[in-house]
This record gives C-alpha cells, sequence and structure tokens, in this order.
C-alpha cells in the first residue's frame, strides 16, 4: 500500500470497500429503528443448516456471519501479516519497531481506560479489550479518501499498525474469550495443523489442499470451544509466500488478491449489516454516559490517541523506532486518532465478551460513538496537516 498513489486500483478498492462498509453500518442503524426491525432481528436468528447428517451443521444466520464469514476475514488478516513480516514493513527490525510499539500503547492505554471507568463491575471488566482494536477496513478507506495527502511512510505505518493490532485481538480472543474447551475436538485441530505444516514443509504450492484442510481445522476448532476464526489465521500462516522452482508466482499473494474483494466489498459489510443495528429508541446523551459506553467510547477516542501517539514519540526519542519519512508530528498524531476506529474488530471482541443480548445496545452505542468520532477527528487532522518540511 505505502508504493500506491492516490489514483492507484488498491486505493480506489480500498475506498469503495470503506464507503459500502459506512452503508451498511447506516443501514443497519436505519432498519434497526424501523417498522422493519423485527424482522430485521428475527432474521438473523434463523437456523441455517450446512452440510450433510450426520455432519451437518446448524446455527443462526449471525453466528454463521461472525463464525464462518469472520474467519475468511481473518484468514486474508493472516495473509496479510504473514506477508508484511516476510517482505513488507515488518520486514525489517528498525521499520518494525516503530509500528509494534505503538501498536502495544494503542491496546494498553485503551484497555486501562476502561477498566478504569468499570472498575469494580466483573461483568462488565469482560469487555477490557473492545476498545484496544483498530479497524484496516474504515481505517485504510479514510486513508484513501485523503490520498496524496499522506505521505507514503504514514500509510504504510498505519498499516503496520492495524495489521499488529489484529494479531494482538487474535491472541487476546484465544487468552481471554475461550470458555469451556473440548480437548479431543482441539486435538483434531491440532492434527490439521500438523497437516498443514507437512503441506508447507512438502512444498505444496497449490493452495486448495490447505484450504480444504484449513475447512477441517474450522470445524474442530469451532467443536473446540475455542473461537473459530482462529483457524483462518492458522491456514493464512501456513500458505507459500514463494512459488515452486522458477515460478516468480506467490500462493500467498494470489490468495489475498484472491479473497480480497470479497472480503472488501461482502464480507465486511454483511459483518456490519449484522452486528451494527441499534435500537435508538430511549436513547439519550445520558445512554453515552453509562459505564460501558463511556469506557468504550473514551477509550478508543482518548486511549488510542494517547497510547499510539505517545508510545511511538517515546519510541522515536529513544531511538527503538523511526518517524516515517515525510511525517511531521501533527500528522502522525492525526494518524493515532484515527487509530480510534475500533468498529469491525471491537464489535466482534464485544460479541464474545457479551453474550448477553442485553449488553448489547451498549456494546454498540460505545463503539459508534467512539469510531464516529476518531473518524471525523482523525480525518480533519490529517486533512489540514503540513508534511515534515526536511522532506
Amino acid at each position: 500500500m505505502a508504493s500506491e498513489d492516490k489514483n492507484s486500483p488498491e486505493l480506489d478498492s480500498a475506498l469503495i470497500g470503506g464507503l459500502l462498509l459506512l452503508a451498511a453500518t447506516i443501514l443497519a442503524v436505519v432498519t434497526a429503528n424501523s417498522s422493519a426491525s423485527q424482522s430485521y432481528f428475527d432474521a438473523l436468528q434463523i437456523p441455517l443448516t450446512v452440510g450433510l447428517a450426520p455432519m451437518a451443521l446448524t446455527k443462526p444466520v449471525l453466528l454463521w456471519i461472525n463464525d464462518a464469514l469472520m474467519a475468511i476475514f481473518f484468514l486474508v488478516v493472516g495473509l496479510e501479516i504473514k506477508r508484511e513480516a516476510y517482505q513488507g514493513a515488518l520486514s525489517r527490525v528498525k521499520s518494525a519497531l516503530l509500528p509494534v510499539i505503538a501498536a502495544a500503547g494503542g491496546m494498553l492505554v485503551p484497555a486501562l481506560i476502561y477498566a478504569a471507568i468499570n472498575w469494580g463491575d466483573s461483568a462488565a471488566l469482560r469487555g477490557w479489550a473492545i476498545p484496544s482494536a483498530t479497524d484496516i477496513a474504515f481505517v485504510v478507506g479514510v486513508l484513501a479518501m485523503l490520498g496524496s495527502r499522506i505521505p507514503n511512510g504514514l500509510k504504510a505505518f498505519l498499516l503496520a499498525l492495524a495489521i499488529i493490532d489484529d494479531l494482538g485481538a487474535i491472541v487476546i480472543i484465544a487468552l481471554f474469550y475461550t470458555s469451556q474447551v473440548s480437548v479431543g475436538a482441539l486435538a483434531l485441530a491440532a492434527i490439521g495443523l500438523v497437516a498443514l505444516l507437512a503441506l508447507n514443509r512438502g512444498g505444496i504450492k497449490w493452495i486448495w489442499p490447505y484450504l480444504l484442510t484449513g475447512v477441517f481445522v474450522w470445524v474442530c476448532v469451532l467443536k473446540s470451544g475455542v473461537h473459530p476464526t482462529l483457524a483462518g489465521v492458522a491456514t493464512a500462516l501456513a500458505i507459500p509466500l514463494r512459488g515452486a522452482g522458477d515460478d516468480t508466482r506467490s500462493p500467498l499473494r494470489d490468495l489475498e488478491h484472491a479473497l480480497q474483494p470479497w472480503v472488501s466489498f461482502a464480507i465486511v459489510p454483511i459483518f456490519a449489516f449484522a452486528n451494527a443495528g441499534v435500537s435508538l429508541q430511549g436513547v439519550t446523551f445520558n445512554s453515552l454516559l453509562m459505564p460501558i459506553p463511556l469506557g468504550i467510547a473514551l477509550g478508543l477516542f482518548i486511549g488510542k490517541m494517547i497510547g499510539v501517539f505517545g508510545f511511538s514519540k517515546v519510541a522515536i526519542a529513544s531511538g527503538l523506532g523511526e518517524m516515517p519519512r515525510g511525517t511531521s508530528n501533527a500528522q502522525l498524531f492525526g494518524a493515532a486518532v484515527l487509530a480510534g476506529i475500533g468498529f469491525t474488530m471491537s464489535l466482534f471482541i464485544g460479541n464474545l465478551a457479551f453474550p448477553d443480548p442485553a449488553l448489547g445496545d451498549e456494546l454498540r452505542i460505545g463503539v459508534l460513538s467512539g469510531s464516529i468520532v476518531s473518524a471525523i477527528v482523525g480525518f480533519a487532522i490529517l486533512r489540514v496537516a503540513k508534511p515534515d518540511a526536511d522532506e
């Protein structure tokens, strides 16, 4: 992304994807507050069966979206992580340290703000990780709208930060949002992971064996009690980066390019439409001051701003990291604010933290308000901020 100009197909796609995500969010909120609201919520609970007995799986439509479609989303995230680690902004220690440190701050400070506001409420404290997430799709979409105003170095920094943030979210889901575990199902999943490793070590460059094995791992992880989206990441990390022999094609890049349009133009907007519907009936300004939505909103807006910018400046001052090329302090600050768009990942973690539907509206109010303010303020800062005069 860092090497693309404002007219590139990649940035055009990012802009379209961001607009579709925004449209799906607005449509969800409008539908949830219209005469069709009951039909909207009922449709998400319709049981859907996939497969043939005795191997069939039956789940509500909402869970198929959150467990199956989002596994494909995480598959693409895993592909991005591996590519960046080998060939991109995360492949050089000096360049990688700044987004790594910034991402750490951007996860720690929002979590502390949320915990401080909700201290003493054990149920609410389960949501401590909700404001720690950054939404790659929305952030890239906003960057696409800003075009050439954003230095390439800052684009690379923000993309790397969002990818590392997603990796952190994956670890958080695995460690903190897994309840009862089936050892037998996990053992079968481990066999599937060994098979993925064997395919990679055996030099298999065809993608389909990895995807079929990945589906097996997904089913096993689903049955184990661990969130099944993690199977998407595990499958991605096994996909070969390089082709066989003199073949210059990359199986990883081919799969990423094939899936990216489906993720950007279908999966993420569908997830947004299914999860962003919040009833505004009875919602007042005081609703934003309730501990859960307030903790999420302040965590995203204030926490990300302080965490990403503050940790970045410490890293730069200490020599551990270097300022992105051509980037001014004002632009770095604007990027830190923009990182507060938590939307997709925040909603995803929130659904795991608060399975009780009674807390669903509080979750959505907090995520929507914090993400919207971060998007507007971050965009405004980056729109007027000047680049580094020395570049």
